[in-house]
């Protein structure tokens, strides 16, 4: 159990009320722990905090265009690391029709997130078919495939030794956000005892990132029942119910949608702005000081970033202060619209990570830059 040093104290012009009511002419910037979960302050600026002219050094934020990377793969495993540390990875697959193998990763839990594409995926538990805003945790140890009705891009997320869960909901209750009931499972159906049959299939598996193939006389996908807790399941962001509050703008940690013991994944999908007069209407200026904040942005019109599109991810590494785009920050009390139009997946994670060759290379460098008013 952490024993922080807390004693809270107010120095000078403050707001009362974090997000809400600003000193005139201030730029208030959350300063936390334990990404949005621990000890926090919030500081009121004359000067917007990422007010900055010049960087140097590999500290700064990123910004990477994964639509230029247009390869495809019949194999995830072909899929390289875009940005990745000891306890996760972060894979962008594109592949097209059927999979020639089945694939298992003994290296951890993968979260598969359908940015685009339909199809069906096969599995040990059944068959369950796929759509663009899925999310399909596949169980460390499982074999799988999928069958693609033509193009399909999936992110990749896995949780290297480690284990997707729900988070806890607290007071909320526990069907806040989705209802457990909206979770969808493989069922074994006339589609999924068609695919069965005697004939050579192959099991591609990695291990310490490195892949063994096991051959067998038939399809290994061959279950007729199964009973348990521990399997796939499918959830879609349009069945996400995110939290509000129309007098307060809540912390990115109010939309987890899953959690690994060392990072968290997030959604952001359409909801009402704050009607309150005084509430902030865009995310707040913030210092994480313990995570490193990795978005993919999905779909929609991202309120909060100029000259970001679908299929970009941003990184920001943990330690400065980053918010909105001064656009944004013209709206952060009186928004042009009445709700968000815009789907994101973000990560938020405990530990340092590498960035990829493949990521280099669709750098948009100009980023660190992007939030200057001249």
């Amino acid at each position: 159990m952490k024993k922080w040093i807390e004693f809270p104290r107010v120095e000078g012009s403050a707001s009362r009320q974090a997000h809400c009511d600003l000193p005139e002419g201030t730029y208030e910037r959350e300063f936390g722990r334990e990404g949005f979960f621990g000890p926090v302050s919030h500081l009121y600026h004359a000067h917007p905090p990422t007010g900055w002219v010049e960087w140097e050094g590999d500290l700064r934020p990123r910004a990477f265009d994964l639509v230029k990377l247009d390869s495809l793969a019949n194999s995830p495993w072909a899929a390289k690391p875009i940005l990745h540390n000891h306890f996760m990875q972060f894979r962008l697959w594109r592949t097209s029709g059927k999979m020639e193998h089945l694939a298992l990763n003994g290296d951890g839990d993968d979260l598969m997130f359908v940015h685009e594409g339909v199809g069906s995926l096969f599995c040990d538990f059944g068959h369950m078919a796929f759509r663009e805003g899925d999310y399909i945790v596949l169980p460390r140890g499982m074999a799988w495939r999928v069958e693609c009705t033509g193009n399909a891009t999936f992110l990749l997320i896995e949780a290297t030794n480690d284990g997707f869960r729900l988070p806890d909901k607290g007071m909320a209750g526990e069907n806040a956000i989705f209802d457990p009931a909206m979770l969808d499972i493989p069922a074994i159906d006339d589609v999924f005892k068609a695919q069965q049959g005697e004939v050579p299939w192959q099991v591609v598996a990695k291990r310490r990132n490195k892949l063994s193939t096991i051959s067998y006389p038939y399809n290994p996908l061959d279950a007729v029942g199964w009973r348990g807790t521990n399997l796939p399941v499918r959830i879609n962001w349009r069945d996400i119910r995110p939290l509000m509050s129309a007098r307060y703008h809540l912390p990115p940690s109010a939309h987890t949608t899953f959690l690994a013991n060392r990072f968290v994944v997030c959604t952001f999908a359409p909801r009402p702005f704050e009607s309150d007069p005084g509430a902030l209407k865009v995310p707040f200026y913030h210092s994480n000081n313990d995570f490193d904040e990795i978005i993919f942005y999905h779909k929609g019109n991202f309120f909060s970033r100029d000259n970001i599109h679908p299929g970009m991810v941003t990184l920001h590494p943990c330690g400065f202060p980053h918010g909105p785009h001064p656009k944004a920050m013209g709206n952060a009390f009186t928004p042009k619209n009445k709700e968000t139009d815009e789907v994101a997946v973000m990560i938020d994670t405990r530990d340092a990570v590498e960035i990829s060759a493949e990521s280099t290379s669709v750098e948009w460098k100009e980023y660190v830059y992007s939030w200057k008013t001249k």
